[in-house]
């Protein structure tokens, strides 16, 4: 992985917690909180500076504004909600582009994981612990948040134990 081991650690206890809410929420509402996705970027603008080289750092930024520009494009052809869009544009920055590649394989296998595991407990006695949730009601929409948030916390926790020294 091209992420540094150190830059994962310094970032995995503000972020968890951060995408553990994106999860639930999306979950429970089907929304992603524009505060969850300002607390995400405030972590890598204050985190961010100490974590990763001074010019790496700042690079970073760039893949905030090409991801969300792709995100509001994907979000005007009603493929994405906005609230995914932007929370994977504040996710950006914390992803080094030459781990692009793994990330969509993380993404792909927890997309997969979470679609499955939702459906499952939406269909058990589960669903009973929260039956309020929104989520549960949708037929053809899934709260893609649970996807984002578990792969941006997967991929972070891979790195600390695999990145770069």
């Amino acid at each position: 992985m091209h992420i540094s081991a150190s830059a994962a650690l310094w970032f995995l206890p503000f972020v968890l917690p951060i995408c553990f809410y994106v999860a639930w929420s999306d979950m429970r509402a089907m929304r992603i909180t524009n505060y969850a996705v300002m607390t995400l970027f405030a972590v890598f603008v204050v985190v961010g500076i100490v974590a990763l080289p001074f010019d790496a750092y700042l690079w970073r930024f760039l893949h905030l504004a090409v991801a969300l520009v792709i995100g509001i494009a994907l979000n005007a052809g009603g493929v994405v909600g906005a609230g995914d869009a932007k929370f994977v544009a504040a996710a950006a920055p914390f992803v080094p582009i030459a781990d692009l590649s793994r990330l969509s394989i993380i993404f792909a296998a927890t997309l997969l994981a979470a679609w499955v595991t939702h459906r499952a407990a939406k269909h058990s006695p589960i669903r009973k612990m929260a039956p309020e949730w929104e989520s549960w009601n949708k037929a053809k929409e899934f709260p893609m948040g649970l996807a984002l948030g578990g792969a941006l916390s997967i991929y972070l926790v891979l790195g600390a134990l695999n990145g770069a020294a």
